[in-house]
């Protein structure tokens, strides 16, 4: 039982982290209160979870727990945002410019990040090198 309870309240952090509470809000076009945060989406999740688990016999217990959750998931929503701005320094430190990335290209219009085509960047830095070779001559 604590680790399903563990991995709900992971996958209830993370998935608001990635951004994937946000596009299920964008696909039934109406913003749901109750899981866009990381906090209530957790606590409503582990309660549900431990009534169907537990049953109605012990339901202080379940409150109890399932508000230690949506507090550690607090404590994990900041951990993944550290980690991510770990991320985002060393992959500004490869690329010089965390203007100029794969990354910053495919994130125009998402927030919580995404996966960048290195081909569309790299095809988009041979043309400025051409251009520059064009502007120098």
């Amino acid at each position: 039982m604590w680790i399903d309870i563990a991995s709900i309240v992971f996958i209830c952090v993370t998935a608001n982290h990635l951004g994937l509470i946000e596009a299920i809000e964008g696909v039934i076009r109406n913003r749901l209160p109750i899981i866009s945060c990381p906090k209530c989406f957790t606590f409503w999740s582990v309660l549900i979870y431990g009534l169907w688990v537990v049953g109605k016999t012990d339901i202080p217990l379940l409150l109890a727990i399932s508000f230690l959750c949506s507090y550690l998931a607090l404590w994990l929503e900041l951990l993944e945002a550290f980690v991510d701005t770990i991320y985002m320094k060393c992959y500004e430190t490869i690329y010089d410019h965390t203007t100029d990335t794969p990354a910053a290209d495919a994130d125009e219009d998402n927030s919580a990040g995404s996966v960048p085509d290195m081909r569309k960047w790299q095809k988009k830095k041979e043309i400025e090198k051409k251009e520059k070779k064009e502007n120098k001559n």
